[in-house]
C-alpha cells in the first residue's frame, strides 16, 4: 500500500508518508511530530492514531516500542470572557 494513501491522523490529515518525510529530517519523538504536525492535537487527543505513531517511530528507528515515549497529554482551555469573571467577582462581594 502506498504511505501516501495511509492516514495515520485523521484530525489533523496526516499520512504515513508524511511521517517518514519527518523521520528523514530527523525528527524522532511524539512531541517533535506534534509540534512540527500536529499529530495527536485534534479532536480525539491521539486516541486514535497515538498508538500508531508510537509504532512507527519504533519501527523506523529500531527501538522497542516500550522507548517511545507518548506525548505529553494536556487538558483542553477554553476562553472566559471577563465579564463572567467580573460577575462572578461581584457575586463573591454581595
Amino acid at each position: 500500500m502506498n504511505p501516501k494513501d495511509v492516514i495515520i491522523c485523521r484530525c489533523s490529515d496526516v499520512t504515513l508518508q508524511d511521517l517518514y518525510d519527518l523521520f528523514e529530517q530527523g525528527y524522532d519523538t511524539f512531541e517533535e511530530l506534534k509540534r512540527v504536525k500536529r499529530v495527536g492535537m485534534g479532536p480525539c487527543q491521539a486516541n486514535t492514531c497515538g498508538k500508531m505513531v508510537q509504532w512507527e517511530i519504533a519501527k523506523y528507528y529500531g527501538k522497542p516500542l516500550e522507548e517511545v515515549e507518548f506525548h505529553n497529554m494536556r487538558p483542553f482551555t477554553l476562553g472566559v470572557k471577563l465579564k463572567s469573571i467580573k460577575e462572578a467577582a461581584d457575586d463573591e462581594d454581595e
